[in-house]
């Protein structure tokens, strides 16, 4: 039994997870850019959800290696929310890293990150794919050796025009966006608690689209 516990704690690196408990830990991991000047940035989705994900469940983040992170009960699963502090480039490091100390496999990572391609407020679950020109995934990709992870993709749309991709990833939200993102984070954070306790085809099933 303390075995157990311990090794949910962290405190011993030799023992083995059964099969049930790998299945109650999650990895939820939000792409961003540390510091306030990306705080309200569309870059920064990734982070906003899991803010939005702790402070509606009372929970706080604590500063450790290489990033942030909360832990979130829920209904028996333990979700591990992670914003890195290596910023969107070097993502991958902080990924692999906390998989890794954590012992979770990786059909239990979600990795949640903007999309140019999908309208303002979409929601996409997809269990493989390729980087599409983010940095952020183009790293993660590179650190798992794998395209086969989770990511959930938030829609920022591409209201930009020609040569203004830069300026309008790390611009911030508009008033109008702002407004409608309270509905859209609520349903976000709804999609990642379903992940762990639906899993996730039957979470695509009910939130792609949405």
């Amino acid at each position: 039994m303390w075995k157990a516990i311990k090794s949910w704690l962290g405190f011993s690196e030799n023992i083995v997870l059964t099969e049930e408990d790998k299945m109650k830990k999650f990895l939820i991991v939000g792409l961003g850019n540390i510091g306030n000047k990306y705080e309200n940035t569309r870059h920064n989705i990734g982070f906003k959800i899991l803010d939005h994900l702790a402070d509606s469940n009372d929970i706080t983040f604590e500063t450790v290696k290489l990033g942030d992170i909360a832990t979130l009960k829920v209904k028996g699963r333990t979700l591990i929310l992670l914003k890195p502090s290596t910023f969107m480039n070097l993502s991958g490091k902080a990924i692999k890293y906390w998989l890794e100390k954590e012992k979770i496999p990786l059909e239990n990572l979600l990795v949640i990150t903007d999309d140019l391609n999908l309208p303002f407020g979409s929601l996409r679950l997809k269990t493989k794919g390729s980087d599409g020109g983010h940095n952020g995934l183009k790293d993660t990709q590179d650190k798992l050796q794998t395209v086969k992870y989770n990511r959930f993709r938030f829609g920022i749309s591409d209201e930009f025009t020609k040569g203004r991709q830069v300026d309008y990833v790390l611009g911030e939200w508009t008033d109008d966006e702002n407004t409608k993102l309270k509905e859209r984070l609520k349903i976000s954070a709804e999609l990642v608690k379903s992940f762990a306790l639906a899993g996730v085809s039957n979470t695509m099933n009910q939130f792609n689209g949405k």
